[in-house]
C-alpha cells in the first residue's frame, strides 16, 4: 500500500489517542478526529488544522459515516473490551467504509498464539478477542497491533493515596518500565502516516523501576511525604474494585502484581520491544519522572 495521507482517529481526547495524531499530523497526513462530541476541547491538539466527526466505536453506522465523510483509508483504534461480538461488526464497519488497514491499541500482555489464551487469563485474552476479530475481517497480515506494556500513567491507580498521603500495594517492590501514553501515540501516528504495515508492535519505556521508587519521584514532586504500605492480595482486590476495575480486570492486575510482576524484562521481545520506541519516533524514550512533572494536575485533581 503506498504511503497514506489521510487517517482517522478514534479516541482523540485520551493520551494515546492525542498523540497519535499530533504525530500523524506532523508527519503529513491528513487527520480526522472522530469522536462521539466533535465539539469538545482537546487541549494537546489546539491550534492544529484537523477535521471533526461525530462517531461512537461501540455503533458500527456512525463508524461508516465517520469514515466515508472523512475519506481515510488508515485508522486509529483501541480495544473496547467486553462488547459481546469483541468489537466484530465496528471492525466490519470500518472495512466496508473503506479502511484498508487498522492500528490497534492492544497490549503486551499477548504473549502467545492469540487464539490459545484462556479466558481465565482476562487482560491477555479480551485484547486478544479483538485481535482475533480483526484477523477474520482483514486477514492476519492486514492490521497493525501496537502491543505497550506498563503505562506510566498507571501511577493514577493511586491518585486517591498519593493525595491522602499512603499508596496501599500488595508488592511495592514490583518492576514496571513506566512507559509514555506519548511515546505510545507517536508510535502509532508514525505508523499511520507512514502506511508501515507490522503485524506486531511491541512497545517498552526506558526503565525499570520499582513501584515503590516510582511513588519517590511523586513524594519529591509534591514535596511531601507519600507513605508506602504493603497489603495483602485480597485488600488489593477489594480496592481495585471500589475504584471501578471490572472483577476479570482487577483479579488478573492483583495476580500480576504478586505472581508474575516483572515477567515483562523475562520474554524473548523485550530487547525488541525496548528499542522500538527510538526506532519509530527517531526520539528516546520519555522517563518517568518527566511524565510526573508534565502530568502533575493529573495527580492533584
Amino acid at each position: 500500500m503506498s504511503t497514506p495521507n489521510n487517517v482517522i482517529i478514534f479516541g482523540p481526547s485520551g493520551d494515546v489517542g492525542s498523540a497519535t495524531a499530533l504525530q500523524a499530523y506532523q508527519e503529513g497526513a491528513k487527520v480526522t478526529l472522530a469522536m462521539r462530541d466533535p465539539t469538545k476541547h482537546l487541549p494537546s491538539l489546539t491550534g492544529i488544522d484537523v477535521d471533526r466527526v461525530q462517531a461512537d466505536l461501540t455503533d458500527p453506522e456512525t463508524i461508516k459515516t465517520a469514515v466515508r465523510q472523512s475519506g481515510a483509508k488508515c485508522a486509529f483504534i483501541y480495544a473496547i473490551l467486553g462488547t459481546s461480538d469483541h468489537m466484530r461488526a465496528s471492525i466490519e464497519a470500518l472495512k466496508e467504509a473503506g479502511i484498508e488497514m487498522p492500528v490497534l491499541l492492544s497490549s503486551y500482555s499477548i504473549q502467545s498464539n492469540i487464539r490459545s489464551l484462556s479466558p481465565d487469563d482476562h487482560v491477555p485474552w479480551v485484547h486478544a478477542q479483538v485481535e482475533i476479530s480483526l484477523e477474520e475481517v482483514y486477514g492476519k497480515n492486514g492490521f497493525v497491533a501496537v502491543r505497550p506494556n506498563h503505562f506510566a500513567s498507571n501511577i493514577l491507580w493511586f491518585k486517591a493515596g498519593i493525595q491522602a498521603g499512603e499508596v496501599r500495594h500488595a508488592n511495592p517492590e514490583a518492576e514496571y518500565d513506566w512507559i509514555s501514553p506519548d511515546d505510545v501515540g507517536r508510535v502509532c501516528g508514525s505508523i499511520l502516516a507512514r502506511g508501515l504495515k507490522e503485524r506486531v508492535v511491541w512497545l517498552m519505556g526506558s526503565e525499570k523501576m520499582a513501584l515503590r521508587d516510582a511513588i519517590k519521584i511523586v513524594t519529591h514532586t509534591f514535596e511531601r511525604e507519600i507513605k508506602v504500605t504493603r497489603i495483602t492480595a485480597e485488600e488489593a482486590l477489594d480496592e481495585f474494585q471500589r475504584h471501578g476495575t471490572p472483577e476479570g480486570t482487577a483479579r488478573w492486575i492483583v495476580r500480576y502484581i504478586t505472581e508474575d510482576a516483572g515477567y515483562e524484562f523475562k520474554t524473548p521481545v523485550f530487547e525488541e520491544a525496548a528499542s522500538n520506541i527510538l526506532k519509530y519516533t527517531h526520539r528516546a524514550p520519555a522517563r518517568f519522572d518527566q511524565w510526573v512533572h508534565e502530568n502533575l494536575q493529573k495527580l492533584k485533581e
